[in-house]
């Protein structure tokens, strides 16, 4: 989470947002430029077990971990939802959720469509929000451009996102992710939780509480 740029409290009831859609869409750009914006979200860091990308950053991207450090705080019951990913773990940490949205903060998780599907079932009221490629066309030269040294795994992360695009029903909302307009894509992200926020509003929500989630 980027304190500086993701404490601000709104009004009424926080929201807990979930954002996924298949690899390679650009979730992690869409958020950065978010964080970057100054956009009034608590930004929660997934744990994950795989190595870091070049330019990424330990405790600004993810948090980086081994997977014997991973298999302890899933036995100390600290994650809310992990899976293993193409290989690797990863994890949402479950007391940062519960802290930010205490403090009434509208808080922001991405996570892969098992894991979405996963906190909806914990947390029913969590916003899920799809980010969809405008083709699979488009998706696949993106994949290609960041695993162009793997045929294969190309060919499973696209098998992969036409398997997720099966459980768009789980989604609130969808939004096609363009890579050379984050801004756009940015702007509907933010226009459909203050859509929300308006209906929470109306509902008169109060805080959640720890006992409320878990």
């Amino acid at each position: 989470m980027d304190s500086k740029k993701g404490g601000n409290k709104r009004s009424g009831r926080p929201l807990l947002i979930v954002i996924s859609g298949p690899s390679g869409v650009g979730k992690d750009a869409a958020l950065a430029t978010m964080k970057k914006a100054g956009l009034p979200y608590h930004y929660i860091l997934t744990t994950t077990t795989r190595p870091m990308r070049e330019g990424e950053k330990n405790g600004v991207d993810y948090r980086f971990i081994s997977e014997n450090e991973f298999e302890q705080i899933v036995k100390q019951n600290q994650l809310l939802e992990f899976a293993q990913v193409y290989g690797h773990y990863y994890g949402v940490p479950k007391r940062e959720i519960d802290v930010a949205l205490k403090k009434g903060l509208d808080t922001i998780v991405k996570v892969d469509v098992q894991g979405a599907a996963t906190i909806k079932r914990i947390m029913p009221e969590a916003i899920l929000i799809f980010l969809m490629p405008p083709s699979l066309e488009e998706l696949a030269k993106r994949l290609t451009q960041r695993y162009s040294s793997s045929s294969a795994d190309l060919d499973i992360r696209l098998s992969k996102a036409k398997e997720e695009m099966e459980s768009l029903p789980i989604f609130d909302y969808i939004i096609t992710s363009y890579t050379d307009n984050l801004d756009l894509t940015i702007k509907e992200v933010n226009d459909l939780i203050a859509t929300e926020k308006c209906r929470n509003k109306t509902k008169g929500g109060e805080t959640v509480r720890e006992s409320d989630i878990f």
